[in-house]
């Protein structure tokens, strides 16, 4: 039995996430219907990273095990297969203990918000034509490094150990009518960045202290945080694993 990685990307807005659920249109349901299809075996995939209805993607992994070869052409097969807003950018073998899941060392997402009418950004961004204070939001996203606990910034009903995480970079950045937000860290809650990404907003229009900001982050209450940006917006931009896993 051999395990392969399969890289790819999406477009999120058609569908009701990335991870398989019953009665819904998924990523990971159509990822796994092509493979299926063409090894003519039934093939259930384990993603690495779950985004939200709407979310985007430029990298992500997934892995399955195969007893057959694969296909010689797999990749152009698969995405003839594919809808187009999917794509299969690489197949690769790993060791048969590799999870794309719990193997990964960190994420990197990017947030996206464009301050004047844009039609071609109306599913990948957010249009937000209000004044901010820049100097304001750039502190706050250098706050956040300084923390580990970021139980504020997990939507409820989430089943984990702990809520720690260390943000390894964040940071904004703003040109051609487009203020961008990145962020990379080992580990990410649910809804996290777009409760972060909403708060700091909140600062950036003077709605938030940067005293206040860091009094949100101290409660420890999700209900103190702001997860109201739409999820076209977001990407998910890397999933990190160490140097030689595929």
């Amino acid at each position: 039995m051999a395990r392969y990685f399969l890289e790819v990307a999406y477009m999120g807005d058609r569908y009701s996430g990335f991870q398989v659920q019953e009665n819904a249109h998924t990523v990971q349901a159509e990822i796994d219907r092509a493979v299926s299809l063409l090894m003519r075996v039934p093939v259930v995939t384990t993603g690495s990273s779950r985004t939200d209805a709407g979310v985007h993607a430029r990298q992500n992994f997934l892995h399955f095990d195969m007893e057959l070869p694969l296909h010689p052409q797999f990749v152009y097969k698969m995405n003839a297969i594919l809808p187009p807003d999917i794509v299969l950018k690489g197949v690769y073998p790993v060791g048969e203990a590799v999870h794309s899941r719990f193997a990964a060392t960190g994420r990197a997402y990017e947030y996206t918000l464009y301050t004047f009418k844009d039609p071609f950004m109306r599913d990948r961004g957010y249009y937000f034509p209000y004044r901010m204070n820049m100097d304001d939001l750039h502190a706050a996203a250098e706050i956040l490094k300084e923390y580990r606990d970021f139980s504020t910034f997990s939507k409820r009903n989430t089943q984990v150990r702990t809520f720690n995480c260390t943000i390894e970079h964040s940071g904004w950045t703003e040109g051609e009518g487009r203020i961008v937000y990145n962020v990379s860290a080992n580990r990410f809650l649910r809804g996290m960045v777009r409760g972060l990404v909403g708060t700091m907003l909140r600062v950036g229009r003077g709605k938030l202290t940067l005293e206040e900001f860091r009094a949100v982050i101290e409660s420890k209450d999700c209900t103190q945080a702001d997860f109201a940006v739409p999820p076209q917006g977001l990407c998910l931009m890397q999933v990190k694993y160490p140097e030689g896993t595929y």
